[in-house]
């Protein structure tokens, strides 16, 4: 099964599909992957006509990077995202330890939080050479909730001087919340976002600023998250079940539950409404989705495959 037509993603000429890879989870996020594993993922994506790939130096420690690079050697029709804002410093004195931030990998290196312009063309220097390409289609600023000034100040003026030598096609921020990516649309020149958990059929907060301001100012907008770390992950979700990475509070799960048992109404599941339901916005273009193996690159195809049908959607806002 392939993914449908591209779309046009940010202002330099870059296109994706609907679908899009997620590649934190082959750099072991929560479990190990093999090697082979991921790489069987990555390439049964890119067969099946899935063109963009993103990934940051913060998943698995640089071993997303390198895998993603090594899989698509070959591949030269491809866009791929990385991001800028946490440097990787190896550590000095002792054994590695295991790391600490939820990827099953030997920490032989650390996260330094870094915006400026320095650390952001060390932070590009090194994921090239991790990712093994002479050049990056997309760059992230990645979380800087903490760190506004300096973003603003370093970052997006040093990934700005970028887009314009031409060393880069289009630039952006990647956050978990749409207030601060918001501001970032109206006072910085960026043309792309990815916004995580914040437009998904359980939490539409983004559809109240983000989203109408990358309308005006023509930002291209990748979701990411849209099963809110999991609980939307499942046709009948469950007490225990995740939602922002952590358990499900009583009001969400029974929100969740609500909207899975219209969509079973509807002859479809949550996690079908839940790929879709992005998609549907015209300041969205791509939906990204964590994959860690080819068998699920074909679920996630799966869900692609065909819309819900668009009665479903009125009810689920009833839903909510």
């Amino acid at each position: 099964m392939t993914v449908h037509a591209s779309r046009p993603f940010g202002r330099g000429g870059l296109r994706v599909a609907p679908l899009s890879f997620g590649a934190a989870a082959i750099g072991n996020l929560y479990t190990a992957v093999g090697d082979a594993e991921a790489t069987a993922a990555v390439r049964a994506a890119a067969d099946a006509g899935v063109d963009y790939f993103d990934t940051a130096p913060h998943y698995g420690l640089g071993l997303s990077e390198r895998r993603l690079g090594a899989a698509l050697a070959d591949r030269t029709d491809v866009v791929i995202s990385t991001k800028v804002g946490r440097l990787l410093r190896p550590v000095t004195g002792g054994r590695a330890s295991g790391d600490t931030e939820g990827f099953a990998v030997a920490a032989d290196v650390e996260r330094v939080w870094d915006f400026s312009r320095d650390g952001v063309l060390r932070s590009i220097e090194a994921s090239l050479e991790r990712l093994g390409r002479d050049r990056i289609d997309v760059v992230y600023v990645h979380d800087p909730d903490e760190h506004v000034a300096q973003a603003l100040d370093g970052a997006f003026p040093a990934l700005d001087e970028l887009r314009r030598q031409g060393v880069i096609t289009s630039y952006g921020a990647g956050m978990n919340q749409a207030a601060m990516l918001t501001r970032f649309v109206r006072e910085t020149d960026l043309d792309t976002v990815l916004v995580a958990g914040r437009y998904t059929v359980l939490d539409r907060s983004a559809a109240d600023d983000l989203l109408p301001a990358c309308l005006e100012r023509d930002v291209s907008v990748a979701a990411g998250g849209v099963f809110n770390s999991g609980i939307a992950a499942a046709a009948d979700p469950r007490p225990g079940a995740t939602y922002d990475y952590a358990p499900a509070p009583p009001g969400v799960l029974d929100r969740a539950r609500r909207l899975a048992a219209v969509c079973r109404a509807h002859g479809t599941t949550l996690p079908h409404a839940a790929v879709h339901f992005p998609l549907r916005h015209p300041a969205v273009r791509t939906v990204l989705l964590g994959m860690r193996s080819a068998d699920e690159v074909r679920a996630d195809l799966d869900l692609l495959a065909a819309p819900p049908p668009d009665a479903l959607w009125a009810d689920l806002e009833d839903a909510l």
